[in-house]
């Protein structure tokens, strides 16, 4: 992990009496409220529904111990005894006061933590595959150049102030865990005939016009990412719209120009800077990589005889095992999710007790550091086989054993409109009332893999567009109402679910996914995941189950379709 170093903690304190001294000639009326708002975005400060929120950088998931702990009192300290982990790694908290921030900052810089460009149309968090480094699939460790890429972004002068907030998400495996397609740089490492290199991918994203990216460049070596993803930031601030905060997103403006003529305007742009100073040296990248070296690993040759028993033994230990646990490049060794899902609890919610446990468990079995994943859960990378009897144990008398992991309600949400000030419905109670409905872990077992994801509005914090059932809140005449997509889709076949039809009311949607669940399984052919089955048999299916009997929403669709 990325060992912050003199100048590094320099800025960071500078930060803080800067943003201190800002929020003091605010208070003073010296800065108007207007004046004083890409400020306070630039440092993480929202105004919420009820309270302040504010936004901790992760970099790229990663965090040790002491960071975890840190956070653990931050939240018991100045909030209310729990923070939110994010779709980007970040940990939010709801209610601290404004007043209280520069001291929170202050105590987050004793352990290298800050939420410097965690909002504001700037440059964001870098974001990568939670099981960088230990992944069997991949194919080079993403995390060195996420730190040089998060370096380079940070007080980045030029791309302060861009047109709108930006996004970079880089994947170093086979499989695309990052979401990349959907980013408004997508980064993946790749090696062609022996050489290191990006395909670079730009203009994707979800919110109101969900697009996926496109490829401007299919092989770039990774010597020159900090000066092509410099030139596409480049094109973009000069043409991209500022009139408009709704087609202000590169997204837009590559839909605009087309693929084609933005990638030949990025070329021109990096025609000038290539070779220039941007230019990652050898010596600076196996500097920054010397960071993350394989931990002191054991050598374990055969699969530990306890831990096979207890698979044997104990059904509830058997299942968490296959659902929560991963494969790992290390014989012995296994990656293990620690599930920020269980029923009743907003997804993503973490209370400081169990920051506390997880910090504990990460020194005890996985060298002191622990993974925060898009999808919300917390992950322990570097766990012997030998141990997972005991982790489970631990993390399951602090409820963070669901073995939920890549099921039905381990759901991907949002905080919706029970604090966030843009959203048009509530997210968290329609989790728990599906998570309710489906709380028997045979029947999802049985289900099997299936992601379900909620946003509650069109910003699609919870990514719904991707979800294989992706649920959004809309407002109807002051009324909240849920949109149902469903084929969606993360990795490498990235897609956009399709909207079945009318909306719902809140009371009506556990019945909306479990009509799409039973025609799912009875359709299924053996071993089919739900997103294989949609694929084979189409929408029609399951829109005639869900509107079956509702008559008015027959109509609309027929409606709509005949349009």
């Amino acid at each position: 992990m990325y060992k912050y170093d003199a100048i590094d903690r320099q800025l960071i304190l500078d930060r803080v009496e800067q943003f201190r001294d800002q929020v003091n000639r605010w208070q003073a009326g010296e800065l108007t409220d207007d004046e004083f708002r890409p400020l306070r975005l630039q440092n993480g400060l929202y105004i919420q529904r009820h309270a302040p929120m504010f936004r901790i950088a992760v970099p790229y998931g990663m965090l040790n111990s002491a960071q975890l702990r840190k956070l653990a009192h931050v939240a018991r300290k100045y909030d209310r005894g729990y923070g939110h982990f994010t779709t980007r790694h970040n940990l939010q908290l709801n209610w601290p006061k404004l007043t209280d921030v520069p001291d929170i900052l202050a105590e987050l810089a004793e352990v290298d933590l800050h939420a410097i460009q965690t909002s504001g149309n700037c440059l964001r968090n870098i974001t990568t595959d939670q099981f960088a480094g230990v992944a069997a699939d991949e194919i080079i460790d993403p995390r060195p150049l996420a730190e040089i890429l998060r370096q380079w972004t940070t007080f980045h002068p030029e791309f302060a102030f861009l047109p709108r907030k930006f996004k970079i998400a880089i994947s170093g495996t086979e499989e695309d865990r990052a979401v990349t397609w959907f980013h408004d740089i997508g980064l993946h490492l790749k090696v062609v005939d022996g050489v290191t290199g990006f395909t670079v991918i730009v203009g994707g994203g979800l919110g109101r016009t969900p697009i996926r990216g496109q490829v401007v460049r299919d092989f770039l070596p990774w010597q020159h990412i900090l000066s092509y993803c410099e030139a596409i930031l480049r094109v973009y601030n000069r043409f991209g719209r500022r009139d408009n905060a709704y087609k202000a997103r590169i997204k837009i403006l590559v839909q605009a120009l087309g693929v084609e003529e933005f990638a030949k305007l990025v070329e021109a742009e990096w025609a000038h800077a290539k070779d220039g100073p941007a230019t990652i040296t050898q010596a600076e990248y196996e500097r920054v990589a010397a960071h993350f070296g394989a931990p002191a690993y054991e050598t374990i040759s055969t699969v530990d005889a306890g831990y096979q028993a207890k698979i044997v033994e104990e059904k509830a230990f058997a299942r968490w095992v296959e659902r929560n646990t991963h494969a790992h490049k290390v014989d012995g060794y296994a990656a293990v999710t620690l599930s920020l899902k269980p029923h009743g609890v907003a997804p993503g919610d973490i209370t400081s007790e169990q920051m506390e446990v997880v910090a504990d468990l990460a020194d005890r079995y996985s060298f002191g550091e622990l993974r925060i994943s898009h999808e919300q859960n917390v992950i322990l990378a570097d766990v012997k086989l030998a141990d997972l009897y005991a982790v489970w144990q631990q993390a399951k008398a602090a409820g963070l054993a669901t073995p939920n992991i890549g099921l039905l309600t381990s759901i991907i949400c949002c905080p919706g409109g029970d604090f966030c000030d843009l959203a048009n419905a509530k997210s968290i109670p329609i989790a728990t009332a599906i998570q309710q409905r489906f709380d028997d872990l045979d029947y999802l077992f049985d289900i099997g893999e299936i992601d379900l994801n909620i946003s509650g509005c069109m910003n699609a914090c919870g990514h719904h567009h991707v979800g294989h059932i992706g649920v959004l809140g809309v407002d109807k005449n002051n009324d909240e109402f849920y949109q149902v997509t469903l084929g969606g889709r993360q990795g490498n076949d990235a897609k956009l679910g399709k909207v079945i039809g009318p909306s719902f009311s809140a009371g009506e949607m556990p019945d909306v996914v479990e009509k799409i669940i039973q025609v799912y399984l009875e359709n299924r052919h053996p071993d089919e995941r739900f997103i294989d089955t949609f694929d084979r048999i189409g929408i029609d299916p399951f829109k005639n189950r869900v509107y079956e009997g509702r008559a008015h929403g027959k109509a609309k669709v027929a409606q709509k379709e005949a349009a």
